[in-house]
């Protein structure tokens, strides 16, 4: 499999720049890989394809505010700063990634907020983006933290060309959002209301949580034509050995096994045993999937509808087979289904 294997012609207003005003009043469509057939529903309808003592599995991530406007020393220039990862809590440096980069050198100093009482100073040059931050603030760590949030703005992915409005605090984080860490939404799970929750459990779903924290790596681009040779960035998961009961119980009553996301489907492959049921795990993968690969794990999953030579888009093709998958999307496009963050879903069974 090839890199252009994966491109498709998407019309940009596809790319869906606000959520459908119901979560589970988006669209979704239905791939049934062993019948060969695409249906057209709604996602509330969901529940129609799931039985008693089912298993799914959510990624309970949760998304902090982590793009921060800052001001350079002496300039006053308007610099980006977008949070990936806290490298150290007690000395408060972070790995970021900052825009414009080039006007940004070790040893500059960027101001936040009106009265200042932020400053960061740069450290290190990782990338070509990246920088490590020291973050100086007087007050505790959780004053610090506090800050950060109050600070920050939704992290809305690039393509949404709109400023972030105050909803999208709210969507841009699915309703079973617990442990913080990501730089951006699990968006399959976006989809989900509480009222369809409630709805699955009474009909006697079982649930199961992972952690995925989703970094920017899920979108970086791949820019090698052989797949074998691309990098994944690693992030941090967790697999809880009460997750994990869940899943093998499901797996061993041969019943349905959704992982809800790309995100979910890396961590559950991402800690596999030789007989192919899950363990617990905590730490990082890098794990990246593509055609042709064998699942150990889930027999189904949601997602949503992902750009053009996209690691997601990959992941997708290797679970429902690549040339479904592109009868799929064509069809997706013919039929002008939302694409991306905010758009709308998929079910493979």
């Amino acid at each position: 499999m090839k890199l252009s294997n994966f491109n498709f012609e998407l019309p940009e207003e596809l790319l869906a720049e606000y959520p459908a005003s119901n979560r589970d009043e988006a669209r979704l469509m239905v791939l049934n890989r062993k019948e060969k057939t695409i249906e057209h529903k709604m996602f509330k309808d969901l529940i129609d394809y799931f039985e008693e003592d089912d298993v799914m599995v959510l990624n309970n991530t949760k998304v902090f505010p982590a793009r921060l406007f800052g001001n350079k020393e002496k300039t006053g220039a308007r610099i980006e700063v977008f949070l990936l990862r806290e490298l150290n809590p007690e000395t408060r440096l972070w790995d970021v990634l900052v825009d414009p980069a080039r006007k940004i050198r070790i040893g500059n100093k960027l101001y936040f907020g009106d009265d200042e009482s932020l400053v960061a100073e740069v450290i290190d040059n990782t990338t070509s983006r990246g920088r490590t931050l020291r973050f100086l603030f007087d007050g505790s760590y959780e004053e610090f933290r506090n800050k950060l949030t109050e600070l920050g703005e939704t992290p809305l992915p690039k393509y949404i060309k709109r400023d972030v409005e105050p909803e999208d605090a709210d969507r841009y984080q699915t309703i079973f959002a617990k442990e913080e860490g990501a730089v951006a939404a699990p968006t399959a799970g976006l989809h989900f209301s509480k009222h369809l929750l409630k709805r699955l459990e009474i009909k006697g779903i079982n649930f199961a949580e992972v952690t995925l924290h989703v970094g920017l790596g899920t979108f970086s681009p791949v820019e090698v034509e052989d797949l074998s040779k691309h990098k994944m960035d690693s992030e941090e998961i967790a697999l809880p050995q009460s997750s994990v009961d869940t899943i093998n119980n499901g797996i061993n009553r041969k019943k349905r096994v959704c992982a809800v996301g790309t995100t979910v489907m890396r961590a559950l492959e991402s800690s596999v045993s030789s007989n192919s049921m899950l363990n617990p795990y905590a730490g990082w993968t890098n794990k990246f999937i593509f055609p042709p690969y064998d699942f150990s794990i889930a027999n189904c999953m949601v997602t949503n509808f992902h750009t053009p030579k996209s690691t997601l888009l990959m992941m997708v093709a290797a679970f429902a087979g690549h040339d479904f998958v592109k009868e799929a999307y064509a069809e997706a496009v013919k039929e002008k289904y939302r694409f991306y963050t905010y758009g709308d879903a998929m079910l493979i069974i």
